[in-house]
């Protein structure tokens, strides 16, 4: 059927309507891979009470924003979404998601422009994961769009120019080595300056790891730049990677290695959380931290201590939460003496904190899942003058806010980094205010 594009929504569709019935307006029908303005041809592939899916067939007019995509495996690789439209209309575009996001679910419409903060589109990320698969003919790349079949891939677009060396030189290795069958992930994750590299592979529980580490040892100097291998279980039916809640299984080489971001050096260890878009990481800590000081700062889900250490410069006592021991441990390295780590749940250590006096600013930067109901009414009542959320997901976002906006605070800046060029992730930074 022919179908108008009306706009995108978070997740990367274009939204578009069934003809009207008795009911009323049309069926909202969800089609990737389109343009606000497109009108397309398109194939039904799935019905809903109150929605449908669709596959396009063909753009019969397209719209001004749309281009052809730079990636030959686009729309076959699960990785990308937007590569089809013009970077400077996708961040447009994203602002208007995280826009309606707010309106919709938060009812909160912002008082003022979203800032936004572009990033150079390609070659931006400094960690990539890459699917093996070695029974046979040794398969390396991500996983196929909405399956877990990999995508054999040769070149990584977004990813930096050391991590597609190196994906080069992993599969000319797997050519002339033997791949212990158990081990299904390599991530490469590369430094500031792009010329050295930490590799995390994943094994299954029932990988030979005698094998393993003999194949990880060849691996190490086979790939130039490489500081260290390690090794973690296989967390989840899916193959997800390590977490930071178990322990590696072996390690060749550094484990950990330095990386710049503004004035600062961190140390960053081998499953460690850290963001991945090399070009944006200086924007972001000015966004969080620059003209920021007082007495007392809370750091919540600090990670490796990217904001507590430029805060600690500006603040006398600062304390920096974070559960993953792994973190924890670089958190400890990085902070300087004027800052108490705590690892912790944010969830239990606000049980305790709500009772003290609040500090003059509290960073908030949670994973994708947000903060939750609890941890957003334990700060609401905490009642802190200042309270910075860093979201990647605009959904949990607007959810969480809804008890601090009834508490009284208000959003006095709203920034939009992006972090995820040519997918639909959008990065926000919200300053919220008493």
């Amino acid at each position: 059927m022919r179908l108008s594009i009306d706009k995108l929504i978070y997740g990367g569709d274009g939204l578009a309507r069934l003809p009207s019935d008795e009911q009323g307006r049309g069926k909202a029908v969800f089609v990737p891979f389109t343009v606000p303005g497109d009108v397309v041809e398109a194939t039904l592939t799935e019905q809903k009470p109150g929605f449908a899916r669709a596959t396009i067939d063909n753009v019969i007019t397209a719209a001004t924003a749309r281009i052809n995509p730079d990636c030959e495996y686009f729309t076959r690789c699960g990785g990308c979404h937007y590569q089809h439209i013009s970077y400077e209309s996708q961040i447009a575009l994203k602002a208007e998601i995280l826009r309606e996001n707010f309106l919709r679910l938060a009812k909160v419409d912002l008082p003022r422009e979203i800032a936004v903060h572009g990033s150079p589109p390609w070659e931006y990320r400094n960690r990539s994961r890459f699917q093996i698969r070695s029974k046979g003919e040794v398969t390396i790349g991500y996983y196929r769009l909405a399956t877990h079949d990999v995508l054999d891939i040769e070149r990584c677009p977004i990813s930096s120019p050391l991590i597609n060396r190196a994906l080069s030189d992993l599969r000319l290795f797997c050519k002339e080595n033997p791949i212990p069958t158990g081990i299904t992930e390599a991530e490469f994750f590369a430094n500031a300056e792009d010329d050295r590299l930490l590799i995390e592979l994943t094994c299954t529980a029932d990988t030979d790891q005698k094998a393993a580490q003999a194949c990880t040892e060849k691996l190490h100097a086979a790939i130039p730049g490489t500081m260290g291998v390690v090794a973690f279980p296989r967390r989840g039916l899916d193959g997800s990677s390590y977490d930071g809640a178990s322990k590696p299984l072996f390690s060749v080489g550094n484990d950990r290695f330095a990386y710049q971001a503004g004035k600062n050096s961190y140390r960053i260890s081998a499953g460690a959380f850290f963001q991945i878009n090399r070009y944006q990481i200086d924007e972001l800590l000015k966004i969080v931290t620059h003209n920021r000081t007082g007495d007392t700062a809370i750091d919540l889900y600090a990670g490796v201590g990217l904001f507590t250490v430029p805060l600690a410069r500006s603040f006398r006592h600062i304390r920096a939460v974070e559960s993953s021991p792994i973190s924890h441990g670089d958190l400890l390295h990085n902070a300087p003496e004027n800052v108490k780590t705590v690892r912790s749940t944010t969830e239990r250590f606000l049980e305790q904190a709500v009772r003290k006096a609040p500090p003059e600013l509290i960073i908030v930067d949670p994973p994708r899942n947000g903060l939750g109901w609890k941890v957003s009414q334990q700060l609401a009542q905490w009642r802190s003058p200042r309270i910075t959320y860093v979201s990647c997901d605009p959904s949990t976002l607007a959810r969480d806010l809804l008890p601090m906006i009834a508490a009284g605070y208000r959003i006095e800046e709203a920034h939009l980094v992006d972090l995820f060029p040519q997918t639909y992730h959008i990065e926000t930074v919200l300053h919220l205010v008493q």
